[in-house]
Order: C-alpha cells, then structure tokens, then sequence
C-alpha cells in the first residue's frame, strides 16, 4: 500500500489528557462495548478522554495502541491491544527534530529548504503508514478483535484505519475529528458545502466573499473534488488488500454513524451541518488534576504566562532559545515553558523549563496570564475555555487559520516565529498582557463557548452510547450520499426541463410561422 493513502495531513496541538473522570453521569444503564482505533500525538487528547469517561461509567473500552508511540499509553479504565510497528522510538525523536531543524536560520537557497521540508513531511508520512499498515494486516490481531463482539469503533478518520476495521467487522463507526483536507469530511457525511458563502480552508476567506473572491473559492472546490476522486480511484486497489472489495476512503468514511467535530461556531463560519455532525470543540478543558509540581510558580503578583509548541516542538534551535529567553528576561511574569532540549546556562529567574506541562491545568488557574501557543486546535479551545489572551505561532496545518480566527476576534495576537526577533516576541506579550481589550474580548468569547446545555464531553459520550445502543444511527444519514453529481445538482432535471422547454419553444416557433405563412398567402389572395 503506498504511504500516501492513509494521511493527508498531521496536525500538531500541545495538551496534556489526564485520567480526572468527567462528573457526569451516564444517560442510560446501558452497557456496551466499545473500539477504540486512535491517531498518535495530540489528536489522542480527545480520544482518550472519551475512552476514559466510558469506562468510567461501566463501558467496556478496549484501544489499540502501537508499541512504540509518541504519547499513547494505558489507562485507568479502559484495556489496551498493543501491536508491533516497522519503527523504534529514535525514528520517532528524529521526525520530531525536524521541526526544529525547519526553524533554524539558513543561507540554503528557497528550493534547497522546500526539498528538506518536502523530505520531513514524507517521513511523517512514512511513520503514520507504518503504524496503519502494522494494524491492518495484523492478521492474528484483527482476528482476536473480530472475536470480540464490539458494538461500535471510535476512531479519528484522519487516517482511516479504524473505520476500515469497522467495515470489516460490520460495526458503526464513530469520528472523532478536527477535520480532513479537501473536506473529505463534509463530502463523506453528504454535507452541504456552497462555495457562495462556506470558505475553504486556507483561503484566509470570510463568509461574506466579493464576486472575485467567490470565484476562487469555487475553484477551489472543483479542484478539491478532483483531487479527491483521483485519491479514491487510486485507493480502490489499496483498500482491496484489506477488504476484499473494491473501495475509496469517501465511501468507506461515508459509512460513519455520528461525526464529532471539535469545533465551535464562535470560531467558525455559520454553515449547514448534517444531524449526524455533532459540535464538540473543548472537549477536554474540563479534565484536569491538581498542580503539586508547580505550585510555587503559578503564585505571585503578576501571574504566570504558560508557553508550549505542541506535541511535535519541544525544542528550539539554540538562537530561537535566546530570543525567548532574553524577552521573558523583560517581563515580572513567571514563564512555565514545554521544552525538552538541553537547558541553557542563561535562564532567567522567572522561567521554568519542563519536560511535560500540565497546559489545560494550568490554563485553569486564575494566575494564568497570557498563554503562548502554536495555535493547535486543542490548546485554543482550552487558552478559549479558560479566557486567557494568547500570542499565537502558527508552525503548519490548521494551525495558521486557527489564529487568524483568534486575532480576528480580539482574542490574542499573531506573531511569525521563523523570524520572530526578541522585540517582536515582548511587543506581541506586552499587548496581551497589558491592553485590556484581549483580556476582556477573550472572556466575551468564553462565555459565548460556554454558554451550551451539554458539556462536550458529555455530548460526545451521548452520542458514542447512542450508536453502541441502536447499532448505528442510519435514519441520520442523508441520501445525498448514494447520488452522484449529476443527481446531487438535479442536472438531469435540469436537463429535462430545459429540453422540454426548449421543445415547446421550438414548437410554439414553428406554429407562429406558419400562421404567418397562412397570413402570408391570404394577403396575397385578397
């Protein structure tokens, strides 16, 4: 199976899950049994709160997990299925590094840079395959789980490893889910999409579009919807290995129960969703457990500024360290900063360098000041929930569009961290830290996000019990995903109605002239 048929993209946040239950209880006395096939990094965060709270609640919760991963592991309540894969931890630190690599300043030339981050995205690419394939054609493995008689897979479609094994062993599926390139996602779940007023991603495009702009949105679209079915032509034969039918990702994500999105309107676009999309950004902010490790630093007149790159940056080349080190050197805040390379000799006083940082707990605390962030679709939600002001570094992904939305919300600032400089760093810090409007903009938008009947968590729990109860939620889907284009856009009523429109035009043409002719040979008589 070639490598790129299982990922279109990774996505990096920085959140630390915890084994805190959630203090809801279950809806139902109904007890099930429930897969779960998760994405390594942070995309495990959601995942695994929603593994754990099920099995809190009696369910049992069974994850497979490589045995060589970045921050998967066992749990309280849940059972693990570990399976062996093609990599050792030292390929996984030398994906990891390469992060830090791409922020290095360089006198390499523009393509010479591409090549490398070109190269750097094919071994993650590599990695995330290998991890797929280990677990699908894991015979023995995927044997024992048919054995199993599990009444639903949980699962993140990023990479579709779970819902292949869910169309295996005929059981619902659920996703959860930030969301897949191309909008494969919204195209699966038979979604309504218009380019008239829906942006697509990366267009840096708002609802309300200009006659221009409309165009390139909708090019955009059709590109995508080629691209799209050129990847699921190709899949058909990959997919084949596995299931013994001819199948693209489209259909086989098409057959998905409930789609759990982790997203919130307040950050996006209003647009048609689907009743089996089901919004649950924030899933994690209430998980959390006490802070004894930091507990002297989160205390202090001027509050603390918590500071993580997500999962995949956790180290910084040694110039970019300076910088930061030299603008927290600037600032009465405490820093509580995620980074595990080798600590200078020159840290600050205020500043605590830390293998693993309880960010949502920290977050949570009311000394929490500012929060610096790559602007990971976790660690927003969570700098949202808990209304601190962020100073926002998009490294990749949806990273960038995450904290435009914020900045355009008043929510916290943009600063580019591969030319950040110590000034640009302490202007961005000292705008959040000092100018009220953040503070307050922020809050307003925490309480728009808090504002809601059911708690993320809880609703995605609901959901995951509903379809493990009625084996699926079918009256849910829309037909809209068994018609082709032609049908989807009515072109061949269209069609119709055009040609007998056009049949009467044509026959209401030829009668006027005849008339007229008849006219014509009677003036003529007269």
């Amino acid at each position: 199976i070639s490598p790129n048929r299982f990922v279109m993209c990774v996505v990096g946040d920085t959140i630390f899950a915890n084994d805190t239950a959630s203090s809801s209880s279950s809806s139902s006395s109904y007890l099930g049994n429930l897969l779960v096939v998760p994405m390594d990094g942070s995309h495990w965060v959601g995942m695994k709160a929603i593994a754990q709270e099920m099995g809190r609640r009696g369910h049992r919760v069974t994850v497979v997990i490589p045995e060589v991963s970045i921050r998967m592991g066992p749990g309280k309540y849940y059972d693990t299925e570990i399976h062996p894969v093609p990599y050792d931890r030292a390929y996984i630190d030398s994906v990891a590094s390469a992060h830090k690599d791409m922020m290095q300043k360089s006198s390499q030339s523009f393509m010479v840079r591409t090549k490398k981050r070109f190269s750097h995205i094919l071994k993650v690419i590599d990695l995330i395959h290998g991890t797929a394939e280990s677990l699908l054609f894991n015979d023995s493995l995927i044997s024992h789980l048919a054995q199993q008689g599990f009444d639903a897979v949980l699962t993140d479609p990023m990479v579709p490893t779970g819902s292949l094994i869910a169309r295996k062993l005929g059981i619902p599926t659920i996703n959860l889910l930030r969301g897949i390139p191309f909008s494969l996602d919204v195209n699966s779940a038979g979604c309504p999409s218009p380019p008239s007023y829906v942006p697509r991603f990366f267009t840096g495009y708002s609802d309300k579009m200009s006659f221009k702009e409309r165009v390139v949105n909708t090019l955009v679209s059709v590109y995508r919807h080629i691209y799209t079915g050129r990847c699921m032509h190709e899949e058909r034969m990959c997919f084949h290995c596995f299931l013994g039918e001819e199948v693209g990702v489209a259909e086989v994500l098409s057959d998905s129960a409930i789609w759990l999105l982790r997203i919130d309107l307040i950050l996006e676009f209003p647009r048609p969703l689907m009743p089996n999309m089901v919004l649950v950004g924030g899933i994690n902010c209430n998980v959390r457990n006490p802070l004894p490790e930091v507990r002297s630093w989160v205390s202090g007149e001027f509050g603390f500024v918590v500071f993580t790159l997500g999962t995949m940056v956790s180290d910084l080349p040694e110039e970019k360290t300076s910088i930061f080190l030299e603008a927290f050197r600037q600032i009465p805040q405490k820093v509580i900063w995620r980074y595990t390379g080798q600590v200078p000799d020159n840290v600050p006083e205020n500043v605590k360098m830390m293998g693993w940082v309880p960010q949502n707990d920290l977050l949570a605390h009311p000394g929490a000041r500012a929060f610096i962030t790559h602007a990971g679709s976790h660690g927003i939600f969570e700098g949202l929930c808990h209304a601190v002001p962020m100073v926002m570094m998009p490294i990749g992904a949806d990273q960038h569009h995450n904290a435009q939305r914020l900045a355009d919300k008043g929510a916290g600032v943009v600063v580019d961290i591969f030319s950040i400089t110590t000034e640009s760093l302490l202007q961005g810090l000292n705008e959040v830290l000092h100018d009220v409007r953040y503070k307050e903009d922020v809050q307003k938008l925490s309480a728009l996000h808090k504002d809601r009947p059911v708690e993320p968590l809880d609703l995605s729990v609901y959901w995951t019990e509903y379809v493990m109860r009625h084996k699926g939620a079918k009256h849910l889907k829309p037909a809209g995903i068994d018609l082709n284009w032609i049908q989807y856009f009515c072109l061949d009523v269209i069609a119709l109605l055009a040609s007998v429109v056009l049949l009467f035009g044509i026959l209401i043409v030829k009668c006027m002239k005849l008339c007229f002719r008849k006219l014509s040979r009677k003036r003529k008589r007269d």
